[in-house]
C-alpha cells in the first residue's frame, strides 16, 4: 500500500510577496487508537489484547516519568524519545534562567528497524 500525498501551495513567510511554491503533503487515511493497536499486536503474538493494552498503558505512564527525569528513553530498534528545549538567547551564560525556556519538545528518533521500514514506503499522488 502506498502513502498518498497532495500538492499544496505555500507562501514564503519571510517574503510574503514572493510567488508561492508547491509542496507535497501527506494525505492521511484515518487514525488508529491504542485499543486497535493492542488488538493488532495480540493477533500477531501469543499475548491477549488485554495483556498488550496493559503494557501500552504502563508505557504511557513510565516514559513521561523518565523523560521528566532528563533521561533518553531507548526502545531498541523501535527508536528513542528525548526532551529538547526551545529557549530565548541571552547575552551571557549567567543571564540564562528557566524563564528563557519557551517550550519543551519531545523528539522521537527512529531505530534501525523503524528507519528501514520508512525507506520502503511508496508514495502515490492522491486524486484531487
Amino acid at each position: 500500500m502506498a502513502v498518498k500525498y497532495v500538492v499544496v501551495p505555500k507562501g514564503n513567510p519571510v517574503n510574503p510577496q514572493a510567488p508561492k511554491k508547491f509542496y507535497s503533503q501527506v494525505k492521511t487515511s484515518g487514525e488508529i487508537d491504542l485499543r486497535e493497536l493492542s488488538t493488532h499486536i495480540a493477533n500477531i503474538s501469543t499475548l491477549s489484547s488485554i495483556d498488550v493494552m496493559a503494557v501500552l498503558e504502563a508505557l504511557l505512564q513510565i516514559i513521561p516519568q523518565h523523560i521528566a527525569d532528563g533521561k533518553i528513553v531507548r526502545l531498541g530498534d523501535f527508536g528513542d524519545f528525548r526532551l529538547t528545549l526551545q529557549s530565548a538567547g541571552s547575552e551571557t551564560a549567567g543571564a540564562v534562567t528557566a524563564q528563557n525556556i519557551k517550550a519543551p519538545r519531545l523528539r522521537f528518533r527512529p531505530g534501525k528497524v523503524f528507519k528501514k521500514a520508512m525507506r520502503n514506503i511508496e508514495y502515490k499522488k492522491a486524486a484531487t
